[in-house]
């Protein structure tokens, strides 16, 4: 099995709304900014995997085709992922196979949504019919009719898990919003950088039982790509590539009901026991330096804590209150701001985070720069109930012979596009 380093990574800012921009367009900056920051032309490209979750949104019922066609990679094989909320984690998972497996050299991974082009005129906004498109994820015959959404499914196991522990509260929810938001503030991309204070999430209003306002995350459209390459070409092209080390891929029941165990994300729990198996990690909470995990809501990114056994169930709302998980503490999660700060752009998500992952591990977040990072967890979250889960581990493996900087000089990849 060969390495797979990441030597490109190119995201458009996450938006509420790019008016002016088709998701081809969209696609097409991200793709630029990755193929110029790893200083390879469109021709060295073997192959494509495509994240796209939702045909309603991009209103187009094989978007990746045109897709493909628009950014030149006509003739190159291609596949196209849709698993949800974990769209863009199970398309990176599946690039990595494509080089791990010797299949191909270089391979772009490139997720993209239009999340809020279903404008409904009659009510002046995008929201219903963005919704009424997630529904479709679920079941149709008898969750759907009873009002089930995306809040309700997530809240789900959370009610159960504080049913049982007490926590989290909606405090330590609070406080996962109020971090990711500030978070944000850092991130040039970000859809929603703010400073909040506990109070106003706290006093915002209801959504879902117990979410408020601020304990979601936001819809966006954007765009991100990431090139993986093989150990031979990642070391041609720079010095210190991000390895992924550690992968892993796990899809629960349906129907949370069916599950042994409601009070955790099973499917996170497998797919990092498999990943941190892969990169040899035991003890994850003093061997990961940060995490970027799928905060759709504040009540999944404290449960998500427990799956990646960060700490015993019911004690992850603790590691918020005692700032754990803080930019400055041992175990800083989502610098990026995560889901809740940067945005949800689903299909380009989880590419986006473990771009993330891999700039922190190369030393290039700038001001969301964690210190002395060396090894990240990505999660993306998808499906019914929480139902897929796709973990990577990000790392940086130091050679005697790397040098403490990129062997071309590369154009910064967070650049805003003026096309």
């Amino acid at each position: 099995m060969k390495k797979v380093g990441i030597v490109g990574i190119g995201t458009t800012p996450f938006k509420a709304r790019w008016i002016e921009k088709t998701y081809y367009e969209l696609a097409y900056d991200a793709a630029k900014l990755a193929l110029e920051d790893a200083g390879i032309d469109k021709k060295e490209v073997g192959g494509v995997v495509y994240g796209i979750y939702n045909e309603f949104f991009e209103r187009q019922f094989m978007p990746d085709v045109y897709i493909h066609n628009y950014i030149g990679m006509g003739l190159k094989p291609s596949v196209r992922i849709a698993t949800g909320g974990a769209t863009g984690g199970a398309a990176v998972f599946v690039g990595w196979t494509w080089i791990a497996s010797g299949l191909y050299d270089i391979v772009m991974v490139l997720g993209v949504e239009k999340a809020t082009d279903n404008y409904n005129y009659a009510v002046g906004h995008a929201t219903p019919e963005t919704l009424k498109a997630i529904l479709f994820s679920g079941d149709m015959t008898f969750e759907n009719p009873m009002g089930l959404t995306a809040a309700a499914s997530y809240a789900l196991p959370l009610i159960a898990h504080i049913d049982r522990y007490g926590s989290p509260t909606e405090r330590q929810m609070a406080m996962v919003s109020v971090k990711n938001h500030k978070n944000a503030m850092n991130n040039p991309i970000a859809q929603s950088p703010k400073l909040l204070t506990v109070d106003e999430v706290l006093n915002s209003k209801m959504i879902t039982y117990p979410f408020k306002f601020y304990d979601n995350c936001l819809y966006s459209e954007g765009a991100s790509a990431i090139i993986l390459a093989s150990e031979d070409k990642a070391k041609a092209l720079t010095d210190h590539p991000a390895w992924i080390t550690g992968v892993g891929l796990s899809l629960d029941k349906a129907f949370a009901g069916e599950r042994d165990d409601i009070t955790i994300f099973t499917s996170s729990q497998y797919a990092g026991r498999d990943a941190y198996a892969m990169a040899g990690i035991r003890n994850p909470r003093k061997e990961l330096d940060f995490a970027e995990l799928h905060d759709a809501f504040t009540g999944a990114e404290i449960l998500s804590y427990e799956a990646f056994n960060f700490c015993k169930p019911g004690e992850g709302g603790a590691l918020v209150e005692d700032g754990v998980v803080e930019m400055t503490g041992d175990l800083p999660v989502s610098p990026s701001g995560g889901l809740i700060g940067c945005g949800h752009a689903v299909g380009a998500t989880g590419v986006m985070q473990t771009g993330e992952a891999a700039l922190q591990v190369q030393g290039r977040a700038e001001q969301r720069q964690v210190k002395n990072a060396r090894v990240g967890l990505v999660q993306s979250i998808g499906g019914p109930a929480t139902a897929w889960t796709a973990a990577m581990i990000v790392e940086r493996i130091e050679t005697a012979t790397a040098k403490p900087g990129p062997k071309k000089k590369k154009r910064n990849q967070r650049k805003r596009s003026k096309k």
